[in-house]
């Protein structure tokens, strides 16, 4: 394993890597921090309601917004790694011009939805107004053109400043709410707060950063990227599977609260934040991974070696933390969240299965789309996401919580197992033409 670090890429890959897993680190405890504090301050039921005012706004955020981050990488990074602007420039201004309209549409269309629709994803109607509040965050929540710009320019220190900033003022806020007994109106609001502050601080850090390169000049939006070949056809693609994506995520909660009520969101919600934690060494390095990739020359062996090296990177990493969650779940949800949470940790036994898989499958879409095959990293998303809604209603009709838990693991396998056959067939087509 020593020779590894004599590869560049590798130690560059590392290095942005060790920026975000601070950052993580330290999102992950003030998140968890945050939800302790909500969810004794508000009981299962209001705590449930909060998870899925939130988890609403963040799935209609999933649906509209395009992961611009990945064009501006795509296009831009190549671009600059070349010693040239104008791609960069081009990608910035087609990705803010997805991110406006995106994001305003996204708003308009949740607002009106919810009235609608409220009761059928389990929030309660005399809280429908909040959730239409929160919805007035989108524009600014479904925004990636930052993300990409400083990926692009090798900032990840900055992205991990943001990243760790708004989840600690979130906890800090969430405690003061909790010992002064807030009401649940309060505990929205701070949601909404330091998702606007940390946006907001985001983009700041980008301006700031371009402006510091001499690189603002020049950006302009629009929706006619006519020097990036290709670019409509990737940006959908990516739009199409951050939709899935959100599927997994803030709509899985919704599905849940729907069928079983705040309750069942609710303790969904704390067995998936802590299960989420032993998969976060494989998203950092996800996060890393992509614009090191773009960089490289998918007919050498070099980044199929990258690609094996950080899987086994971040499984070295990720299997401590599944084993500690299998050791000490039980009072780790007890010490947290309280005796009422305590129906969490089953669901944390089979949710726990989602990171294993995780961690090895994390470098297969970046691989996809830097092979300019961004379709297939969509087809393993659809047809996981096909298998999960098939599963999640009879199995929590069966085994309640449970039976969620069930179907999100068995999407993921099925999804994991569609992308490792994608990239091994394309590793075969790109080594027959070496």
């Amino acid at each position: 394993m020593k020779h590894w670090f004599k590869d560049a890429h590798f130690r560059s890959l590392l290095k942005n890597s060790s920026y975000l897993a601070i950052s993580k680190v330290i999102a992950a405890l003030a998140g968890v921090a945050t939800l302790a504090f909500a969810g004794r301050g508000l009981g299962v039921v209001l705590f449930g309601t909060l998870i899925l005012i939130t988890s609403y706004a963040k799935a209609a955020s999933g649906i509209s917004k395009f992961q611009s981050w990945q064009l501006i990488v795509r296009y831009g990074g190549k671009a600059l790694a070349a010693g040239e602007h104008e791609d960069f420039k081009a990608s910035t201004g087609f990705a803010f011009a997805l991110d406006v309209v995106s994001g305003i549409g996204g708003m308009i269309v949740a607002v009106m939805l919810l009235p609608f629709i409220g009761k059928w994803v389990g929030i309660p109607e005399q809280y429908l107004w909040l959730g239409m509040l929160y919805c007035t965050l989108l524009p600014t929540m479904g925004a990636a053109t930052p993300v990409g710009v400083l990926r692009s320019l090798d900032r990840f220190d900055l992205i991990s400043w943001q990243g760790s900033s708004y989840p600690i003022a979130r906890a800090i806020l969430a405690s003061i709410a909790f010992f002064s007994n807030a009401p649940f109106e309060a505990y929205v609001a701070i949601w909404w707060v330091t998702d606007l502050g940390g946006d907001m601080f985001l983009w700041f850090l980008a301006v700031r950063e371009l402006r510091r390169r001499g690189l603002m000049q020049g950006i302009r939006p629009t929706l006619r990227p006519t020097t990036l070949p290709g670019a409509w056809r990737f940006a959908i693609h990516v739009n199409l599977t951050s939709s899935l994506i959100a599927a997994w995520g803030p709509i899985a909660r919704l599905v849940v609260g729907g069928l079983l009520g705040p309750s069942g969101a609710a303790l969904f919600r704390v067995a998936s934040s802590l299960a989420d934690s032993a998969q976060k060494p494989a998203e950092f390095l996800a996060r890393a991974f992509y614009p090191e990739i773009v960089r490289m020359d998918v007919r050498t062996k070099q980044p199929w070696k990258l690609m094996l090296r950080s899987a086994v990177m971040a499984g070295m990493i990720a299997l401590t933390a599944v084993l500690l969650l299998l050791v000490g779940g039980k009072p780790l949800v007890h010490l947290l969240f309280g005796k009422q949470f305590l129906g969490a940790y089953p669901i944390l036994m089979v949710l726990i299965i989602a990171p294993v898989i995780g961690i090895f499958s994390f470098p297969l879409p970046s691989m996809l789309y830097a092979l300019d095959r961004p379709d297939a990293p969509l087809k393993a998303r659809l047809v996981g996401t096909i298998v999960y809604f098939a599963l999640i209603a009879p199995l929590c009709a069966r085994f309640g919580v449970m039976g969620a838990a069930a179907a999100f693991v068995s999407a993921y396998a099925t999804m994991f197992v569609v992308l490792a056959l994608q990239v091994r067939a394309e590793y075969k087509r790109v080594r027959a033409k070496a």
